[in-house]
């Protein structure tokens, strides 16, 4: 029987309460992954190799052990903690004992498809981001910040086996979707969502969150859009799967293009989808293109007799 004691927690005292659980879940999560380690490669062998950041194979395959490992202990399974002590009920907390719709499921990830030229055009506008001359110490941490980013990215990416792909889907693909989509629109925006009583509020609170927690502040425009996006879809259809999938085909087509890129089998303008001037078509097919697929369904969704999910007290309340 789960603890009742928490049920009737503030949304503030629920948030901080979350986040401790998060730190506290990861920090034993890399406790136990290094004593799992030490067998293997002994002590030496672990901290050279983390020393040593990713500038050999061996220490790219252990930090990627790592990313692994700090992506369960950190959003993974606090989620399921957490519903259980908030709610008792873990499936019915996170969403994830409803489904909906087929072609909920299919618009969904159809419009990460055609959301990447809007997504690039976010991306570049973000990317011309700049300070004042009296905060260039901050912009220039932010942009340290960024390459050191992209640069651990590109090496975790740069894969020439498809058993190599394979794994790179498993940590980039797989596991963020699940995790993350679980700790934010599960738990975190549920949470914003109660507090403020309006969904909008709590989708758009969570998406900054979402794209903060990331770290790479020359993309936290396109991120952020990306978060309130799956936000609304997990709104509109009342389960956690659909923005789990549509998180999935976004983070799979990234580690796709880059290893399709990386093999010659399309071309690196791809990337380029969407920025520049002469683009403004593109970009507005974009936007049209998906406003639609969300707009076919928001509609197929509110045509059902009943909305289990558009509740305060179940994140989504259809205040409009």
């Amino acid at each position: 029987m789960a603890t009742t004691a928490f049920y009737d927690m503030k949304p503030f005292s629920q948030l901080i309460f979350a986040i401790f659980v998060m730190v506290a879940s990861v920090l034993i999560f890399i406790v136990i992954a290094v004593l799992v380690a030490i067998p293997f490669f002994g002590m030496s062998g672990v901290m050279d190799s983390i020393s040593a950041g990713a500038n050999t194979p061996e220490s790219i395959n252990f930090l990627k052990y790592f990313q692994v490992v700090q992506s369960i202990g950190l959003f993974v399974v606090p989620p399921f903690i957490l519903a259980h002590l908030y709610h008792g009920s873990i499936g019915e907390y996170l969403q994830i004992n409803r489904s909906t719709k087929p072609n909920s499921y299919l618009f969904a990830a159809i419009s990460l498809l055609f959301v990447i030229p809007f997504i690039n055009f976010l991306g570049a506008i973000n990317s011309q981001m700049s300070f004042p001359e009296s905060l260039s110490g901050i912009e220039n941490w932010m942009r340290s910040m960024e390459d050191a980013a992209e640069l651990m990215v590109e090496k975790f990416m740069k894969v020439e086996t498809i058993s190599g792909l394979m794994f790179n889907i498993f940590m980039i693909a797989i596991l963020p979707a699940l995790g993350e989509e679980l700790m934010f629109r599960g738990v975190i925006q549920r949470i914003l969502t109660t507090w403020t009583k309006n969904y909008h509020w709590g989708i758009w609170i969570t998406a900054f969150l979402f794209s903060a927690m990331h770290m790479q502040f020359y993309g936290f425009l396109p991120r952020m859009a990306l978060g309130a996006m799956f936000g609304y879809l997990l709104v509109w259809t009342g389960t956690m799967w659909v923005p789990i999938l549509a998180h999935f085909v976004n983070n799979t087509m990234g580690v796709l293009g880059y290893y399709l890129i990386g093999k010659g089998v399309i071309s690196k303008d791809v990337e380029e989808w969407g920025t520049g001037t002469e683009q403004i078509p593109l970009v507005l097919f974009s936007m049209a293109t998906v406003g639609l697929l969300l707009f076919l369904i928001y509609r197929s969704e509110h045509s059902k007799a009943k909305m289990p999910a558009n509740q305060v007290d179940s994140q989504a309340s259809r205040i409009d």
